[in-house]
């Protein structure tokens, strides 16, 4: 039996009937369901529509649905499936658990929480791809390694202050989440079809037994909501991008022309024509993968942009968008942690380069600063030096004073020992930068950060 068919006289045309099915994916949300149809059964009995043994008997069968496959080719959707398989279970009391409430609300509480559950899973995620950040950058001790900008030789940097940079895009990614499950932590049961239950039921209680911080404050707008799927899916398409930002710079440093990455062989793949070849799949298709989050985020917001209030039967169109960027996401963490704790770096090769290129062309004009040039003229100075030094094919610390002297003459003898690796490391003495001393609190905060996550409360 239909959950509306009273005021028709004709059956549905059997493709679209078919073709407007959700339940072959809204299934899914079943536990979700379930869990949501016993507190609305619990709802009830206080509300004195349903007996206690009656209670006790849909909340029985809920369960019992609950561990068994969801397979029904009729079923409309996930429901269509609950009604149906109660009523052949229980009865017409079965039929009794839809008194007061509409699949309007039903869709968006079960929603709500899966988005709930899915930040949960997330953040224990992020937190141990953190770790893996971290523990890297631990292990990496003091090792230095060029820094780029517009992928060009800038600065030299720890790199421990790389990976750390990275995990700050990652915390912040994981505040997002949280932020987002506290919006979407409101209950929308109560709400009705549009204009509320049409029994006095206590909805704060209901929310209380869903572990929701409060009910939904207006019904029109809980039946109509889903920016807490767009605000969760635009969270994960900026996780995907962080994630295809830290692939693409693996990818570069994994190539001969940097040689500082040996990419794990559990996470690569072969050529079926050149036997040489040792590819970065799982690098590629994280980049490829955040393409359609991405994507995932831009049709949900399109989906909903021209929505009149309330509920529209386009939303059904939000499941698939919302489980598809949750599912990539969910499989993708673990794999690139495990990927961050098999790689190899060649630290010696990152150190070696760390110290050509000029890269300590800034702690030279800063050293000029220090002897009174304005910043300008020391940098107009000591760029001049590296066009000569360029000239001679040597680095600035081969450039004869006298010559640095015909340039501008505040440079002086200690001008050579200020360009050592070391030395411009140091000179980067500010909180945030890459001075070795910074870059160990960094690290300390990064771990009770990433403690801080993993035991925040869900």
């Amino acid at each position: 039996m239909k959950m509306w068919s009273g005021r028709f006289r004709q059956p549905l045309d059997p493709d679209f009937e078919q073709w407007q099915r959700s339940f072959p994916y809204d299934r899914r949300l079943l536990p979700f369901e379930l869990a949501a149809s016993k507190a609305h059964a619990r709802a009830l009995e206080r509300a004195g529509v349903l007996t206690s043994a009656e209670t006790n008997s849909i909340c029985a069968a809920l369960d019992e649905i609950g561990k068994h496959e969801s397979v029904d080719p009729d079923a409309e959707d996930v429901h269509h499936y609950v009604e149906k398989q109660l009523a052949a279970r229980i009865g017409d009391t079965g039929y009794k658990l839809h008194t007061g409430r509409s699949r309007n609300e039903q869709i968006a509480t079960d929603l709500r929480l899966f988005v709930r559950a899915s930040i949960d899973t997330l953040q224990k995620q992020l937190a141990d791809w953190i770790d893996s950040l971290i523990a890297r950058a631990d292990a990496a001790g003091n090792a230095a390694m060029p820094a780029y900008t517009h992928l060009q030789p800038a600065e030299p940097v720890l790199v421990a202050h790389w990976l750390l940079a990275y995990a700050e895009m990652f915390f912040r990614d994981a505040s997002r989440l949280g932020d987002c499950r506290k919006r979407a932590n409101q209950c929308p049961l109560g709400s009705g079809a549009v204009a509320g239950a049409t029994l006095t039921l206590n909805r704060q209680e209901i929310a209380n037994d869903l572990g929701f911080e409060a009910p939904t404050a207006n019904s029109v707008d809980a039946t109509s909501d889903r920016d807490f799927a767009i605000e969760f899916v635009n969270a994960l398409a900026q996780l995907s991008l962080h994630l295809s930002r830290w692939a693409e710079e693996m990818i570069l440093f994994s190539t001969p022309a940097y040689g500082f990455v040996e990419l794990p062989e559990t996470y690569s793949t072969g050529s079926s024509a050149m036997p040489q070849k040792k590819n970065p799949d799982l690098l590629e298709l994280v980049r490829g993968k955040s393409a359609r989050v991405m994507g995932y985020a831009t049709t949900l917001q399109t989906l909903v942009k021209g929505l009149p209030l309330a509920y529209n039967k386009d939303m059904q169109e939000s499941q698939e968008p919302l489980f598809f960027a949750a599912d990539t996401m969910i499989s993708m963490l673990p794999l690139v942690t495990g990927f961050m704790r098999a790689v190899e770096f060649d630290l010696k090769k990152m150190e070696h380069e760390a110290q050509f290129n000029f890269m300590n062309a800034w702690a030279g004009a800063a050293y000029l600063v220090e002897r009174g040039v304005p910043s300008r003229l020391a940098h107009e100075a000591v760029g001049k030096a590296v066009a000569l030094a360029t000239d001679r094919g040597c680095d600035l610390q081969k450039i004869p004073l006298a010559d640095l002297q015909a340039i501008n003459p505040a440079f002086d003898a200690a001008f050579h020992s200020k360009l050592g690796l070391e030395e411009v490391l140091a000179l980067h003495d500010v909180a945030g930068g890459t001075a070795p001393r910074h870059v160990k609190r960094a690290l300390e905060n990064a771990r009770n950060r990433a403690a801080a996550l993993r035991g925040a409360p869900h």
